[in-house]
């Protein structure tokens, strides 16, 4: 059992009211009951993520659907499950699904998640999804600086000089500067 599996049962353990139900479901090999259990009415949203984050770590794209709306839950735990299990999925859909969740400006507070799978898929999509969202939150009174600091560090990550522009104007913010400074430093070893 991978740390990230062992982190999501004991915190479906402590969510989950059906014991059992959660235990048949952390057992089972049967993708076709695990599938069942995504498209079944009145399924808990526990139930639908163990589901979820088990058909897309073994691969089974049924699960794509369901993981994307969970790398976008308010609830960030689901959110870093999520993005695990859709980074193991590799569909060629996450890139697009993961660059609409960090550049919706309505859900920017849950961003963080989708731009970090962004950094670690290093898709074509990445840098600039990562660029668009940095640009856009570089207001030194931005409440959601965290999802900005996570684009500098993924774009020094990345390495791409198409970031040096938007890194450049980084570099004043107040909670920016120092991972900005950095991030530039490793542009081209990307």
């Amino acid at each position: 059992m991978d740390e990230e599996f062992r982190s999501l049962t004991d915190r479906l353990r402590r969510e989950a009211r059906e014991p059992e139900a959660l235990g048949r479901l952390i057992a089972t090999e049967d993708h076709e009951e695990l599938a069942g259990v995504l498209v079944e009415r009145e399924r808990p949203l526990w139930a639908r993520e163990i589901a979820a984050f088990r058909l897309g770590c073994l691969g089974d794209r049924r699960a794509f659907e369901a993981l994307v709306l969970l790398l976008n839950h308010r609830e960030p735990e689901r959110c870093v499950s999520a993005a695990h299990a859709l980074r193991l999925l590799n569909d060629p859909r996450t890139p697009r699904a993961a660059a609409a969740l960090a550049t919706n400006t309505m859900r920017t507070a849950y961003a963080l998640h989708p731009v970090r799978l962004l950094t670690a898929l290093r898709a074509p999509e990445s840098v600039p999804t990562l660029v668009s969202t940095l640009h856009r939150l570089l207001n030194p009174d931005e409440p959601h600086w965290r999802v900005a600091l996570a684009c500098v560090e993924g774009l020094g990550t990345l390495g791409d000089e198409r970031a040096r522009p938007v890194l450049e104007a980084a570099l004043p913010h107040p909670r920016l500067g120092t991972a900005a400074e950095e991030a530039l430093g490793r542009l081209g070893a990307g």
